[in-house]
C-alpha cells in the first residue's frame, strides 16, 4: 500500500529519560507519524470519515507523551505505535519517530532519534 498520512514533528515538552534531572526538569521531544492506509474511498468521495483524522492523530500522540514517563524514547515510540494501531482501525502500518534534541550525550550533536515501524 502506498497511501499515507504523515504528521511531522509534533513538539511536546515532557519528562522522559533515564536521569533524575530529566524527570525533574523535562525537555522538548518531537514526534512524527507516518501512517499507511488505503485512502481511495476518502479521495474518491472527498470524505474525511474514510481517512484518519490528523488532529486526532496529533492529540493522541501528544497524550501518550504526557500520560506517563518513559525511561527510553524506544518505549515512548512503542507506546505511540500501539495507540495508533488500536485507535485507528484504517491504519495498517505506522512508523513513529521520536526525536530527543537535548539527549545527555557527551558530544556536540543535534539530537538522537528512534524510528520504529509496526504493522497489524
Amino acid at each position: 500500500m502506498s497511501d499515507r498520512i504523515r504528521v511531522s514533528r509534533i513538539a511536546v515538552y515532557a519528562h522522559h529519560g533515564l536521569h533524575p534531572e530529566e524527570a525533574r526538569l523535562g525537555q522538548r521531544f518531537f514526534v512524527s507519524l507516518d501512517c499507511m492506509l488505503d485512502l481511495r474511498e476518502a479521495g474518491r468521495n472527498d470524505d474525511w470519515h474514510a481517512s484518519a483524522c490528523y488532529a486526532e492523530l496529533t492529540e493522541r500522540a501528544t497524550r501518550v507523551c504526557l500520560d506517563r514517563r518513559y525511561r527510553t524514547i524506544e518505549g515512548l515510540a512503542e507506546a505511540i505505535a500501539a495507540d495508533v494501531l488500536e485507535k485507528f482501525p484504517r491504519v495498517e502500518q505506522v512508523t513513529v519517530q521520536v526525536e530527543k534534541p537535548g539527549a545527555p550525550v557527551p558530544a556536540i550533536i543535534d539530537g538522537v532519534m528512534v524510528e520504529i515501524t509496526r504493522r497489524r
